[in-house]
């Protein structure tokens, strides 16, 4: 599929990896993803947004294969059973990829904009080294980054029994995209009570409340 972002946007391409692999422990153990938020599944909003960044949209899910191949170019699942984390799904993401970098997120935050994702792009540097959203000094692994290098690198770390996905990002010179702490677009609908409080509300306006380097007017 031809990507229909700006060609500034497609000056360094980057494969996209939307996580759907978790247990779903805090919805009672349904798949997070393909829950209902404004008469869609979650991961229907967040496709909408990043589809034109990638020719290369990638979903990392351990069930209901056949629900996410409408939203993905190709899925991915974990190495290992037993829902291991998002370590897991982003080394079969990094594995997987097509292009020098992989745009990582969450499929339960359904008030991403094209503003963040290219306010990430825009914050890639030579040599490449990984990017992270960080809010009031807390780091948002779920809004990452990475150069497709480190697979090798997080591989060895999972090998030796490392399972936090931000300790191995740290050791390679994590860089921060700092974001107000209380933009509405890094919120999580990881909670039932989270899901109905805002499944019949519209999309909060972003207003100012924007990660640094977002481009204006967006």
């Amino acid at each position: 599929m031809t990507p229909t972002q700006p060609a500034t946007a497609l000056s360094l391409p980057c494969s996209i990896l939307l996580l759907a692999g978790g247990r779903g422990a805090r919805m009672g153990g349904r798949d997070k993803g393909l829950l209902p938020w404004q008469g869609r599944p979650l991961i229907a909003h967040v496709h909408q947004v990043v589809r034109p960044f990638s020719d290369d949209l990638i979903i990392s899910c351990n069930r209901n294969a056949e629900q996410y191949q409408a939203y993905a170019d190709r899925l991915v699942e974990d190495s290992q059973q037993g829902f291991p984390g998002p370590l897991a799904g982003v080394l079969a993401g990094l594995a997987a990829a097509r292009h020098p970098w992989l745009l990582v997120l969450a499929c339960d935050a359904p008030k991403i904009d094209s503003a963040l994702i290219q306010a990430l792009l825009a914050a890639r540097a030579n040599p490449p080294a990984p990017l992270m959203v960080q809010q009031a000094g807390q780091w948002q692994p779920m809004f990452s980054l990475l150069p497709t290098t480190l697979l090798a690198s997080l591989h060895q770390a999972w090998d030796a029994g490392e399972r936090s996905l931000l300790r191995v990002l740290e050791r390679h010179g994590l860089t921060p995209l700092p974001c107000a702490v209380d933009d509405p677009r890094l919120s999580n609908f990881n909670t039932p009570e989270r899901l109905s409080e805002t499944d019949l509300a519209p999309l909060a306006p972003v207003g100012n409340k924007r990660c640094a380097d977002a481009p204006p007017g967006e």
